[in-house]
């Protein structure tokens, strides 16, 4: 039986960058691993927006489950769950780290934002938990889990709330000194150079995390250089798929068919193949064979 925590641990352990992209949904992360990416991302961002939702706590504990779930169940690559703030305080948190590590989940990330949370490039005000509550937070999931390869991500979102390197770093040492398993240092800025400040400042045995969203022109060898082991692509996935959808919807509308895009459209058959009905058939085949043929 596919064990998605021992594998995590096992890629942290080796050389290498771990390379998780993000999905919404289980056949979102059959793409991510007929693509050969180590893992996926369950995205808080991409599971709000197919709700059509922002952001910002609305989507429930019980709703990241289910995808989360879904998703273990359809792939045999580690899934980490974006946890956004852990859904509460530290009873919260630790409930979360039980259900989600009972479902197969590989890992979770929470950031040190207070609740409700604001996407982090959404325009408002970002506002952070004091390090002792987040550490306690912290503490309180790492007892709660059950297996000692469950891994607990910490991000800090300090730069992102305009803080700056010094209050990162101090954040990031003081997660990774309370037992977070790895820590991401987010940021928005469209050059990789807070991130390497504090990847060349890093003094911890606690492997870094790295989601380039913003400065998406550095490559994932620049930032294996730099000391990063974890990189995550968090929302591409949902957003080339809606700029396919927009392209494909409109020509359609223009042409009156979906003659002129009929060559861009997957095969029913390798969607098919992604719902698993290769495996049916022989199956179907078989009962038919038992009844006779009837």
């Amino acid at each position: 039986m596919f064990n998605g925590a021992a594998t995590l641990r096992r890629l942290l352990s080796q050389p290498g960058v771990v390379r998780l992209i993000g999905a919404h949904n289980a056949l979102g992360a059959k793409m991510a691993e007929r693509a050969n990416f180590d893992g996926v991302w369950s995205s808080s961002f991409e599971i709000s927006a197919s709700y059509a939702v922002p952001d910002a706590s609305i989507i429930t504990q019980s709703q990241h489950l289910a995808v989360a779930r879904s998703m273990c169940c359809a792939v045999e690559v580690p899934v980490i769950v974006d946890c956004d703030t852990g859904y509460g305080d530290g009873f919260q948190f630790a409930h979360a780290v039980r259900r989600f590590e009972e479902a197969g989940v590989a890992g979770v990330c929470i950031e040190d934002k207070t609740f409700p949370k604001l996407n982090s490039f959404a325009p408002g005000k970002q506002e952070l938990a004091s390090i002792d509550a987040f550490v306690e937070k912290l503490r309180a999931g790492k007892r709660a889990q059950r297996t000692r390869d469950f891994v607990i991500i910490a991000r800090v979102e300090a730069l992102i709330a305009g803080g700056d390197i010094h209050e990162a770093l101090t954040r990031a040492r003081a997660y990774a000194d309370s037992g977070a398993d790895a820590v991401l240092v987010h940021s928005k800025s469209a050059t990789i150079d807070e991130l390497a400040i504090i990847a060349k400042s890093w003094d911890r045995p606690t492997p870094l995390v790295s989601i380039p969203t913003s400065y998406y022109q550095t490559t994932v060898e620049e930032l294996e250089m730099l000391g990063i082991k974890m990189v995550i692509y968090a929302n591409q996935g949902l957003r080339c798929a809606l700029r396919a959808m927009e392209r494909a919807y409109a020509e359609i509308m223009r042409s009156g068919s979906t003659a002129s895009i009929e060559d861009q459209l997957w095969p029913m058959k390798a969607v098919f193949e992604l719902q698993g009905l290769t495996d049916v058939e022989p199956i179907a085949a078989n009962a038919i064979s038992a009844r006779g043929g009837q």
